[in-house]
């Protein structure tokens, strides 16, 4: 078996072992971005020297007894919105193209101190707007299952990264489905836990009430395995909270006897693929074979969903994004006259498209005589799914559907048409402004060979559930990859 085939659990086992050391395991990272990276374009920095120096350091606390967890000695990417003490942090913009922090986000710090070993930073759209990877300053990402594709988004390249082999697995943040979409699309496993479990502490925010930092894996021991070292209480993020349940690997039973799962006829109407919905519905006969209780089921509102999400996400990035301005860091104009020409022409020059886009969206939502009319009643339609799946959950363990409409789109589709970009989001956004968690894993290849993924839900502080529902299902459709084209 090829190093790289381990997960990234398997691989910290023998580095236990002994059988494999961290600097083995880091230079096959190494050497494999080297021959693919070119083609797919996964990461905008790759830290080699600083990850085998890391390598050696990490496996002489290894051999000392000080690094015994789960993942000590696994090589791991970071999405580039998490900042990193001493490496380039850009979100794949120009206005942070030179930006390097002081400082790390508390989701790396928990990984560091578990002894993993940071290869680099990963592509995304920039400030995490958009579902392609194509929106990046850096170029797009190409989804490793076919170049002529994308890898999903806005997390594509940490998805991408791990489906190629260029790291043992990766973080990614959430908004409105950017682990889970480029999940999909690259036909790994992705989780965003429950809104305040993992610190959003050093994520550069996108948008505040629905940002979440999540595991981009190979499978669902390692995702399980992930989420249990970084999910720490941290007083220094105001929405962190404190959890007693996060021993998520002890929801790795193949056993769904009596789960109850419900399966919404709303994630199933027109626009969907056809292959995507049998092999959904395929993998619920799965469960169900094997003692879940599966029922169809109403969930209202959720064609509100993508109004209510980018009419929110629109005015918290306009606030968030208005610190950028040339001044405190990142890019400058070089040619100006006084200081407001320097803030225009810095924003001018500094963000792409399609931000410049959701922040005029997010200050026309919030400017005076529109706030009631948008801003305010998004909020209240967030209110009212959140009602919908608390009631939902109280009849289902889990709730099961496709991750996205379609299969990944060829590359230049969705730039040429934003509202489809948009709509691309249908099956996700509802997690996030309801706060739950949500997984994805691989259920299917389409017939031109690309992964189609399955989402599993659960009520918030529920991990445990579809943990459990996401293993079950996984032993029974065993190893995927794709070799099994």
């Amino acid at each position: 078996m090829d190093i790289l085939d381990y997960t990234a659990v398997e691989l910290a086992g023998r580095i236990k072992k002994k059988e494999v050391s961290v600097k083995d395991a880091v230079m096959a990272v190494l050497d494999r971005i080297d021959k693919t990276e070119n083609e797919l374009n996964c990461y905008v920095t790759i830290d080699r020297d600083g990850a085998l120096m890391s390598a050696e350091e990490v496996q002489k606390k290894i051999d000392r007894g000080e690094f015994a967890g789960p993942l000590a000695g696994v090589p791991v990417a970071i999405k580039d919105n998490m900042c990193t003490d001493g490496m380039l942090t850009t979100c794949s913009s120009k206005i942070l193209s030179n930006f390097v922090p002081a400082f790390s986000s508390q989701a790396v710090v928990n990984l560091k101190e578990a002894g993993a070993v940071i290869i680099g930073k990963t592509n995304m759209d920039e400030f995490a707007m958009g579902s392609t990877t194509e929106t990046s300053y850096y170029g797009a990402t190409k989804n490793p299952w076919n170049t002529d594709h994308v890898p999903g988004g806005s997390s594509g390249g940490s998805a991408a990264a791990v489906a190629a082999n260029e790291c043992y697995y990766a973080l990614g943040s959430d908004t409105g489905g950017s682990i889970r979409q480029p999940a999909a699309y690259c036909g790994v496993v992705g989780m965003k836990p429950t809104y305040s479990t993992v610190s959003r502490y050093g994520l550069i925010a996108y948008g505040s009430s629905l940002d979440q930092i999540g595991p981009i894996c190979k499978d669902v021991t390692d995702c399980a395995t992930i989420l249990e070292v970084i999910s720490t209480y941290d007083p220094k993020d105001a929405t962190s909270v404190k959890r007693q349940d996060t021993d998520f690997t002890s929801a790795l039973i193949d056993d769904v006897k009596g789960m109850k799962i419900g399966v919404p006829k709303d994630y199933f109407g027109d626009g969907m693929d056809e292959e995507v919905k049998d092999a959904v519905l395929r993998a619920a006969e799965v469960l169900k074979s094997k003692g879940a209780v599966i029922e169809e089921f109403e969930l209202s509102l959720v064609k509100y969903a993508i109004p209510a999400y980018y009419t929110i996400a629109s005015a918290e990035a306009s606030s968030n994004l208005e610190r950028f301005d040339g001044i405190k860091y990142g890019y400058r104009t070089n040619e100006y006259e006084g200081l407001h020409q320097m803030y225009k022409k810095t924003r001018s020059e500094g963000f792409g498209p399609e931000v410049k886009r959701r922040i005029m969206l997010g200050s026309f939502v919030l400017s005076s005589g529109y706030y009631d009319a948008y801003y305010l009643k998004a909020l209240k339609v967030k209110a009212l799914i959140k009602k919908a799946f608390d009631e939902a959950f109280s009849k289902y363990d889990v709730i099961l559907g496709p991750v996205a409409p379609g299969v990944a789109p060829k590359l230049g589709e969705s730039l040429c048409d934003p509202i489809k970009m948009y709509l691309g989001d249908i099956d996700t956004i509802s997690a996030n402004l309801a706060g739950l968690p949500g997984i994805s894993l691989p259920c299917g290849i389409s017939k031109n060979g690309l992964p189609i993924g399955l989402q599993l839900m659960g009520d918030c502080f529920k991990e445990k559930n579809i943990i459990r529902a996401a293993y079950a299902y996984e032993q029974a459709r065993g190893k995927f990859g794709r070799e099994d084209r």
